[in-house]
């Protein structure tokens, strides 16, 4: 089974996804849904999607699920609950009890406070998660590193994974610090991580070759068996495409690993049966 760890859809008329507004997301501002995806997913042989929060709000959790009752490629969903109102766990208790909703992620990499994931108000939604055995989504930038890595190390017992690789800097070439950064993430921590979004991060006419040493270090510090392949589609269309990425990736991986990285892995960490 191969499966596309990161994928998105909406309908901007909904008014909740704050983020397209300016003209950076013009090209996908949109609505995009099932049927437009399914002739991607076949051409590239891919059996089922998780499907990521896009809006910071409940409603468009219940909005994906609505999508993945009736989408067959759809096995699983991660939803958004507001971690500054303890109200929510209501939220996160019924949400739970859906078939498809595997967890959470809070959009920490728009949040202009990098420190905002340790704030002590916000600590009874990690818990609520552990003991719910949900799943979190995290969702930041480079800079968000070492605050991360502290969050990991305070809570061994959520599962995990890192989105998008921590989005480091390829267009300007920074590697070393981000490196040294994921590697001790990976070497003492037990969190998984997502091949994804590094197309996004790259400058425009990217080869295989620009994102390579990105992509290998993260999947040869975490292994096979803790890393996911992921679209990040339609997000993707802002600098690439779903066969470019795809095929990129597939290269990049090679045959050793490669059905734990397009497939495995997800299926593990999602319970994906």
């Amino acid at each position: 089974m191969k499966i596309d760890s990161h994928q998105h859809f909406w309908h901007p008329a909904r008014g909740d996804y704050y983020w397209m507004e300016g003209e950076g997301a013009k090209p996908i501002r949109r609505p995009i849904g099932p049927d437009h995806m399914r002739p991607l997913l076949k051409a590239a042989g891919i059996d089922k999607t998780v499907l990521v929060q896009a809006a910071p709000t409940v409603v468009e959790t219940e909005y994906m699920l609505g999508i993945a009752d009736a989408t067959d490629f759809v096995a699983k969903v991660v939803g958004w609950i507001d971690f500054e109102q303890k109200s929510d766990l209501k939220h996160l208790e019924r949400l739970a009890k859906h078939p498809k909703f595997s967890g959470v992620r809070p959009m920490i990499q728009d949040l202009p406070d990098p420190e905002w994931m340790h704030r002590k108000d916000i600590q009874w939604a990690y818990d609520a998660i552990t003991d719910l055995d949900l799943t979190f989504d995290a969702l930041g930038y480079a800079h968000h590193v070492e605050p991360f890595q502290r969050l990991f190390d305070a809570r061994p017992k959520m599962r995990i994974v890192i989105d998008h690789c921590m989005k480091p800097v390829i267009r300007e070439g920074k590697f070393d610090d981000w490196a040294r950064g994921m590697e001790k993430i990976a070497r003492t921590t037990p969190v998984f991580c997502k091949v994804s979004g590094l197309a996004t991060e790259a400058k425009p006419g990217w080869t295989v070759e620009t994102l390579k040493p990105y992509a290998r270090h993260v999947i040869d510090c975490f292994g096979p068996e803790r890393v996911m392949w992921g679209s990040d589609w339609p997000v993707l269309e802002l600098n690439g495409s779903y066969p470019a990425w795809h095929g990129a990736a597939t290269e990049i991986v090679g045959a050793s690993g490669a059905a734990q990285i397009f497939g495995g892995t997800a299926a593990k960490f999602y319970r994906i049966g």
